[in-house]
């Protein structure tokens, strides 16, 4: 197409987007991609006020942003109303040519600079113009003239600004929801987009990571994400579809700004692919993904990147490294431990192991070991193709969801794990149903057989009952006379009875001497003073209602029994310079500090003004401002820098901080609220948890009505074990808790105390077993030590109190221009004190719900710290879960032992069944020969020898006896064979 009917075509596009209303136009050296002017005069007043009207409706303004925009002169509104249309004239220019697109970079390098500028004109447009031009961009296909510039590009435009301006418009055009739909519905969008990874030109890259990532947290995206990169992968012939970032994330390029710039782009990219999407809230995703990531050696890498000391990629790094040390503990849960090495092959099997023991599954993971044990292998890494579909089945099975669909790329097609297993489970059933119907059939036979029999067993009972009622009814006259005796003993019985007194109920005594439990007695709590504590709630002879003495005499009888008379126990459950200096500072000191400057990268003015605007501008962590307090000026370091501040440019890097710094007034001070300032937040997240732990523990402990059972139960087993000195006690030491599982059964040293008492709240207190769910916050208690929360917290106020002391010293005097310390650390105290308030509230309230706490168990409140009397509680639910654990085994193993006695049997019975046929049949022949008795009966089956028993038959009919003796040989020799 030629110059001029180029010119006319992009005419034609002006006319369908804004017709006659837009200006005229002229064309310099008709050129069609050359900036365009505007060369019309001011039209009238009316026209210009309705064409101004419209352009200020379409930008959405205030009330009082109108005003002022009509107040304008003519001029000034003709100008604006240009201006706006100026734009949209680069749009058309570049929609113009959607299907020439290569023109943008078949120029010569002055025209390259004007082609860049109508790309950036585009891009301004794009974010600035109304909702109307987008729109339009939309309606006369832009954004395929954009990705067909991506495209077909060749390296040298790949490398060129032209490039980053093109991503820039479609970063631009997703800026508003329209745009950002219309990206997104595209089916080939994304993938083209991720094809700009693999330029050299950094804020390229940065801009499609950027654009990558944030497609990651709309609806929708993060899929279309995962496919890019794995059609990068393809694109750019990598071995994983994430080898370039991590390339990139490990490559030095000696260009610091920019090389931490890219670095933050690709951190902040690989934790959106982590966390957003179905990593939002699926675990199993999220481990998969970073898994991924710590193949390629991302760890040793991030790491390394610690080195930068830039706070933006450090927050990305403590991000991924927080996420993933919070799944990692999610997974360790899961198999009760705190860590899993996943790096360590053998703890890894040893936990599958561990939990799939004693299960159903079991047997095919050993089978699933025996055919990796076939799996081929070579030193070499060769022939890993087979290892490699085994881990994307494995991947398919963890991540499809109840629906079959996975989140992430499916890299198996027509892989669907539930339609697999639903026909596992029919394939399973239609075995059971039949193995299940030749069982009834076995049953039938075999009960019609025993109702033969039950038939003549019937008549000859009937008998017998007859007889028996003859017996019976001379046995009910005599048991009328002794029923008769028998009540009066028993009136006399009751009347000893009632004459007991409570002390000898809490005795109930037992045959023989009982084990002690030894718990600590509450003697200094007699019945006048236990009102008000929880032994006053409870009441321990209801619990001996439920007590099967009998059992538990033999259970917890003071001499040991070698002899089980219960059953076994399965029946249980981390420069020197080339000039010469001025130093005055002490060596040492001065070399650290030089380290830390070299850290902060920082001069020494952007320091004293970070320090004099309070850091506004996060230029200083509080790691670095640490440090800094480390290398305050000395009085003697003043006084020696003071009398060479004539030579100030000679002195050593240190000398000349530490000089500068001395200038600052009241510099020690500063910085010390500074740190304060920054570290107050942290500092309230760690103590706030710790001290409702302890309101919530306590609150707990006081409401729960588990514990309070449980505790009546224990007393009542107590007292009943401990007589004289230490029984018929009204309540006992917490510490005694965790004595319970010392006390060990005298039948089976395996069986303790506490295994016997869950067995009892199985049976009559059912609710007891789920007391963990009334305590949840004993754990967290446990852990905090009062002493040094509330010194945390002193030290808190303490800090509060200096930086308010410094900010009345800093009201009072003159400050130098930019001085901020009084507006931000007025708004700090503000906050900080209010916040602070708080946490005192919070700590008085959990002081006194904890005295409450150790007075509602009858213990002394000064004599025991938080985190002994939580820990108490603690170990105890701690001791009973696992007890819990130990007794459901124990009926595993035993169900596994009977399941395996009655799979014994079954077969001994078929074998019996299948020798008496053979037995039967055998007989039948023996009918007919009546001389190889001996002989069948001992043949594995009788169908052998049928020949030879048909010729046998034909030699009698000829001979009578005569053949017979062959005939036997002839078995016989068979049979030996």
């Amino acid at each position: 197409m030629a110059p001029r009917k180029r010119n006319r075509h992009a005419l034609g596009f002006l006319c369908c987007f804004g017709g006659s209303d837009l200006p005229e136009i002229n064309l310099k050296d008709n050129n069609p991609l050359q900036f365009l002017e505007f060369s019309v005069p001011i039209p009238p007043a009316e026209e210009l006020n309705a064409r101004f009207s419209e352009l200020v409706d379409e930008l959405d303004l205030t009330d009082k942003n109108r005003e002022a925009m009509f107040a304008l002169p003519p001029e000034k509104k003709w100008q604006i109303y240009c201006s706006k249309k100026k734009a949209a004239q680069a749009f058309l220019i570049v929609i113009s040519f959607s299907q020439q697109m290569q023109t943008l970079y078949a120029f010569d390098e002055e025209e390259t600079e004007m082609k860049n500028k109508i790309v950036e004109d585009l891009k301004t447009a794009l974010r600035t113009q109304p909702m109307r031009f987008v729109t339009r961009f939309i309606e006369l296909d832009g954004l395929s003239c954009l990705l067909n510039f991506l495209k077909s590009m060749d390296y040298e435009t790949s490398e060129s600004r032209i490039h980053t301006s093109v991503i820039g418009c479609i970063k631009a055009l997703m800026n508003n929801s329209q745009g950002r739909a219309h990206v997104l519905a595209h089916p080939e969008s994304i993938n083209i987009i991720s094809q700009s990874l693999r330029t050299e030109n950094i804020k390229t890259k940065i801009a499609v990571l950027e654009i990558l990532g944030a497609v990651c947290l709309v609806p929708d995206g993060h899929k279309k994400v995962l496919q890019a990169m794995l059609h990068y992968q393809v694109y750019a012939a990598e071995r994983t579809r994430f080898q370039t970032l991590l390339n990139e994330l490990d490559r030095s390029m000696g260009r610091y700004r920019d090389e931490v710039n890219l670095k933050t782009a690709i951190m902040s990219f690989i934790n959106a692919v982590l966390n957003a999407g179905a990593g939002e809230d699926n675990l199993e995703f999220r481990l998969h993904l970073r898994y991924e990531f710590l193949m390629l050696g991302i760890q040793p890498v991030i790491d390394k990147l610690r080195g930068h000391e830039n706070a933006t990629l450090d927050r990305h790094l403590d991000f991924f490294e927080m996420v993933r040390n919070e799944d990692d503990l999610e997974l360790a849960k899961r198999f009760d431990l705190i860590h899993i090495d996943t790096k360590s092959a053998s703890q890894m099997f040893e936990l599958i192991k561990k939990r799939l023991k004693h299960t159903d599954a079991y047997p095919y993971l050993l089978s699933i070991l025996q055919h990796c044990l076939q799996m081929p292998y070579k030193r070499n890494g060769g022939n890993f193709q087979q290892w490699q579909l085994l881990d994307r089945i494995l991947q398919q099975i963890v991540l499809q969801d109840e629906r079959g669909d996975d989140p992430d790329i499916a890299p198996l097609e027509n892989f669907n794990v539930k339609n697999i297993i639903k026909m596992l489970v029919n394939e399973n059933e239609v075995k059971q149903w039949r193995d299940q119907a030749e069982k009834f059939r076995k049953d039938h036979a075999e009960l019609m057989s025993r109702l033969e029999k039950k038939e003549r067993e019937c008549e000859t009972k009937t008998q017998e009952k007859d007889e028996m009622m003859k017996t019976l009814n001379k046995m009910k006259d005599k048991l009328q006379k002794e029923s008769l005796e028998l009540r009066q003993t028993r009136d006399q019985m009751n009347d000893l009875v009632a004459q007991l007194n409570e002390f000898s109920v809490r005795d109930w005594d037992s045959s023989q001497p009982l084990k002690l439990f030894l718990w600590s007695v509450q003697k200094e709590f007699p019945p006048s003073l236990i009102h008000g504590t929880i032994w006053n709630e409870i009441d321990d002879l209801k619990a001996f209602k439920v007590l099967d003495l009998e059992d538990f005499e033999k259970m917890f009888s003071a001499y040991q029994r070698h002899q089980k008379e219960m059953g076994s126990t399965e029946d249980l459950y981390l420069s020197t310079r080339k000039v010469k200096e001025l130093s005055v500072i002490d060596g040492r000191r001065a070399q650290n500090c030089v380290i830390l400057l070299s850290k902060l990268k920082l001069s020494n003015e952007e320091i004293r003004q970070a320090i004099l605007k309070m850091d506004e501008q996060e230029d200083l962590a509080k790691d670095m401002l640490e440090q800094l307090l480390k290398f305050v000026p000395e009085k003697s370091d003043t006084d020696l820098l003071e009398e060479h501040k004539h030579e100030i440019e000679r002195m050593a890097r240190a000398d000349r901080f530490l000089f500068e710094m001395s200038r600052i007034d009241h510099y020690q001070q500063r910085l010390q609220a500074l740190f304060f300032k920054k570290k107050f937040p942290e500092r309230l997240a760690e103590a706030k948890p710790k001290v409702e732990a302890i309101l919530l523990a306590s609150k707990e402990l006081i409401r729960s009505k588990r514990l309070r059972q449980l505790l009546e139960v224990v007393l009542a087993f107590g007292n009943y074990m401990n007589k004289g000195q230490r029984g018929s006690a009204y309540g006992f030491k917490v510490s005694s808790l965790n004595k319970i599982a010392d006390t060990k059964s005298s039948i089976d040293r395996n069986i303790t105390l506490l295994h016997y008492l869950i067995m009892i709240f199985e049976k009559n207190y059912p609710d007891i077993l789920d007391i963990q769910s009334e305590l949840q916050h004993l754990p967290e208690a446990a852990k905090v030590n009062l002493v040094e929360l509330e010194k945390e917290v002193n030290n808190i106020k303490t800090g509060l109190k200096a930086v308010e002391a410094e900010l009345d010293y800093q009201k009072r005097r003159i400050r130098e221009s930019g001085d901020r310390f009084v507006p931000v650390m007025s708004d700090f105290i503000t906050v900080a004190s209010f916040s602070f308030s708080e946490l005192e509230d919070l700590l008085n309230e959990a002081r006194d719900k904890y005295a409450k706490a150790l007075k509602h168990f009858g213990e002394n409140e000064g004599k025991m710290q938080p985190d002994e009397f939580f820990g108490i509680f603690d170990t105890f639910l701690q001791s009973f879960a696992e007890a819990k654990q130990d007794l459901e085994n124990m009926r595993k193993k035993k169900e596994e032992e009977e399941r395996r006695a009655r799979m014994e049997a079954m077969l001994k019975e078929q074998r019996e069944k299948e020798r008496r046929q053979k037995k039967a049949k055998a007989g039948s022949i023996s009918e007919e020969t009546g001389e190889f008795d001996d002989l069948v009966s001992a043949l594995r089956s009788g169908e052998v020898f049928d020949k030879d028993l048909s010729k046998l038959k034909r030699n009698r009919k000829r001979s009578g006896n005569q053949g017979l003796d062959s005939s036997r040989e002839r078995v016989v020799t068979k049979l030996n064979y």
